[in-house]
Order: C-alpha cells, then sequence, then structure tokens
C-alpha cells in the first residue's frame, strides 16, 4: 500500500449499514406496525462526519475495519465517490456493522445496533503515519484501545484531538486525558462524573481531563460547551425534521470544519449546529449534508428554538 497523503482529517472510529424503517409512531411492545418505507445506506459515527467534510472541500481519510459483505462493499463505493482516502481493514467471513434505526413521524430516532468483536480495530493495526500525517483526528471511543493509541500518537505531533462520545465504553476515561476537543452526548457527562447539571459537570470533566473544550450537544436545546473560562451556548435551527439520524456526526464534522479554518468558537458552533439542522431534513446519516453556502445562508436566520 502506498504511503498516506497529508490531509485535513483523519478519522478513526465506527461504521455503519443502516437500515431505516419508518413507522407512524413507535411501537407498543407485542405490537405490529406497518412501515411505509424502508432504505438502506450507509452511515456510523466517525465515516459519516469524514464523509461530510470531504463534501465540503476538506481532504480525509477514514480508519476503520469492514466485513467482506455487501456492506463493506456499500462503504467502499460511498468513500470513493465522495473522495475519501480509505484505510480499512477487511475482515474475511464477517457481517459489516449493522445499525437498524427506526423514524417516527417526528423524525425521532431509536436505534438497535449490532456489533461483531472481530470488527474492533486493535492497536497493532493501526500505522502511526495515517494519524500524524493530518491537521485534525475525529475518534468516537468504540475502538477504544486503538483511538488511545492513535490520539498519543495525534498529542505527540502536536495534532488537535476531537472527541464524539455518546457511551462510557470501558477504559473511556484513560482516553480522554488525550482528547482536546470532547463533544458528548447530553448524559454522557453524567455518566462520567456522576453530575446532572452541565453548568457542573462540563467544568468538572475539563478540569478532571484538561481538554480545550468540552461540550454536549442538546437536540432542539442546541450546544454547550465550557472551555475552562466561560459557557458558550448556541441554540439548534428551526427547520422541518425528516431523520435525527446523524445530527451529532453532522454536527462533529461543521466543528472540525470550523476549526480547521480557524475560526471563533461561537461560530464554529453556530456552523455545526446549523449543518445538523439541515441534515434532519433528509433521511438517513448523510442525507441532509448541505454545501457550505446553504449552511452559512441559515446562520444568517433567526428561525431557532428557544
Amino acid at each position: 500500500m502506498k504511503e498516506p497523503s497529508h490531509v485535513d482529517l483523519v478519522g478513526v472510529g465506527l461504521n455503519a449499514v443502516d437500515t431505516l424503517i419508518a413507522v407512524p409512531r413507535f411501537p407498543a411492545r407485542g405490537s405490529k406496525v406497518d412501515s411505509p418505507s424502508i432504505k438502506i445506506s450507509a452511515g456510523g459515527q466517525v465515516a459519516t462526519s469524514v464523509v461530510a467534510c470531504q463534501r465540503w472541500g476538506l481532504r480525509t481519510r477514514y480508519v476503520g475495519k469492514l466485513g467482506d459483505d455487501g456492506g463493506g462493499a456499500l462503504h467502499q463505493k460511498e468513500f470513493a465517490q465522495a473522495g475519501v482516502e480509505p484505510r480499512s481493514i477487511v475482515v474475511p467471513g464477517v457481517v459489516s456493522h449493522q445499525s437498524y434505526i427506526l423514524v417516527d413521524s417526528d423524525g425521532e430516532r431509536t436505534v438497535v445496533c449490532r456489533h461483531d468483536p472481530k470488527l474492533t480495530i486493535q492497536p497493532d493495526e493501526l500505522e502511526r503515519e495515517w494519524i500524524i500525517n493530518a491537521r485534525a483526528l475525529l475518534v468516537d471511543g468504540y475502538d477504544t484501545k486503538a483511538a488511545i493509541a492513535a490520539a498519543t500518537w495525534a498529542r505527540e505531533a502536536g495534532i488537535p484531538v476531537i472527541a464524539d462520545f455518546d457511551e462510557a465504553y470501558p477504559g473511556i476515561e484513560y482516553l480522554m486525558k488525550v482528547v482536546d476537543y470532547l463533544i458528548v452526548s447530553r448524559n454522557f457527562p453524567e455518566r462520567i462524573c456522576g453530575e446532572r447539571d452541565l453548568k457542573h459537570s462540563l467544568p468538572e470533566l475539563q478540569r478532571r481531563f484538561g481538554c480545550s473544550l468540552v461540550a454536549a450537544t442538546l437536540g432542539t436545546g442546541g450546544v454547550l460547551g465550557w472551555d475552562g473560562e466561560r459557557f458558550y451556548r448556541s441554540q439548534a435551527y428551526r427547520l422541518p425534521v425528516t431523520d435525527t439520524t446523524g445530527a451529532g456526526d453532522i454536527f462533529h464534522a461543521g466543528f472540525i470544519y470550523g476549526l480547521l479554518n480557524g475560526w471563533p468558537l461561537p461560530r464554529q458552533l453556530d456552523f455545526a449546529c446549523a449543518a445538523a439542522a439541515l441534515n434532519c431534513t433528509g433521511t438517513g446519516a448523510r442525507g441532509g449534508i448541505a454545501m457550505v453556502e446553504e449552511i452559512e445562508k441559515l446562520m444568517g436566520s433567526s428561525e431557532r428554538y428557544e
């Protein structure tokens, strides 16, 4: 395999084949519900963020494991079409990561995942050059040991590490010590420090792990961040919602895009919120990835949730 090129973003983490099942309402236990549509598309936290950044003009690399099935072929096709440089490890005889997603009439999604342990990335399967030939690293914590190795290399090379966490995987606190921008789901801080109030838990996480920024995404509540000195709040943009799948992934992509363009933090958060809102107007994790000009146009709008 040829030497890796220099890229703007390298992502190490999850991909998934999403089966999106539209339902008129969330099914009651033991009930039957007719679905008006079922769609299969590529998703996964890091994989989706990387694809979005590539579409916005950044050069990207994705590092992850795939099965040798149709799902793996779908991801390879998506990366090729987007222009992402894949460093994919294909595992013979294994089914790629699967997500079965129920999307109700309000666009809210409920996810059931299937992950084969054979698709867990091991640290010795990574190449240091994949990581250090980049301007930023994104990890999601699922492959915790590999993410720690990658983040450590990035730190040593002076490359910022961005984290997208929604689960407290075993060993994730060791990973958090080598993260610069910790952007998590709303319930994650409580799982780590036992404090429900974000105005207490975010500063506690920042003090404990020394991150430059700790932030929590809040759905229609936007995002709340703490940089060690003050809180930053960006409200979510109000648009018709079709499907919230991938909103957090696109938020992280938007944040990274602003970071690598040297924007001030409030503009980074606003851009990320606008990009996430627009993605929710489409179907699937990548169904509503808008162009930069469309995102910036929305940023000029006052249509936000209170």
